[in-house]
């Protein structure tokens, strides 16, 4: 009877070794050597200090700064979620309009009134950052052509060539108009 079991406890054990313990050891190490930022989470530092990560949004309310998209867990990665409200839904619906309101009359990009399926998407379309430079630049004193540029140089095409909408990282923009303007 003994001599049925020891093969099973013998493949348990190389199995638990070869896929508990080898496996993830070697594609950590592979994603520390080949991709160190992505694997420690993307993470913004400036002068010693955390800022942020560039795969998570943040909330920017003030009007000196371009503002991300909505997040229905206001951004906290940890419960990363969308409204899973329906385009039936009244309380959506208040929420758009509510949104929206704060743009005035202007004709506004959807990113700036919806919230991304996971609540945490830290980019804008660049038609969503447009939307804000008349806002950002009232706000700096700055030169609203100037902020276009500044746009522009933070939009990243698609992935490859192919994959994606051009977007802003909004935590990105912001560092780098503060850089620009203090």
């Amino acid at each position: 009877m003994l001599s049925h079991f020891r093969p099973a406890l013998v493949l348990i054990v190389v199995f638990t070794l070869l896929c508990g313990v080898a496996y993830p050891l070697a594609i950590t190490g592979i994603g520390q050597a080949a991709f160190s930022s992505q694997a420690n989470g993307s993470q913004i530092v400036r002068n010693g200090t955390l800022l942020g990560s560039a795969l998570i949004g943040q909330a920017f309310t003030a009007d000196r700064y371009f503002h991300g998209r909505p997040s229905a867990v206001n951004y906290d990665a940890s419960t990363s979620s969308g409204t899973n409200l329906g385009p039936s839904s009244k309380a959506l619906l208040a929420a758009l309009a509510e949104r929206a309101a704060a743009y005035g009359d202007a004709t506004i990009p959807a990113d700036l009134v919806t919230a991304s399926g996971s609540g945490l998407d830290p980019d804008l379309s660049p038609a969503g950052a447009a939307a804000q430079i008349a806002r950002v630049a009232a706000a700096r004193g700055i030169d609203e052509a100037r902020l276009r540029e500044l746009v522009a140089a933070n939009t990243r095409g698609p992935d490859l060539g192919i994959l994606g909408e051009p977007r802003v990282n909004v935590l990105a923009l912001n560092l780098a108009l503060d850089a620009f303007a203090p």
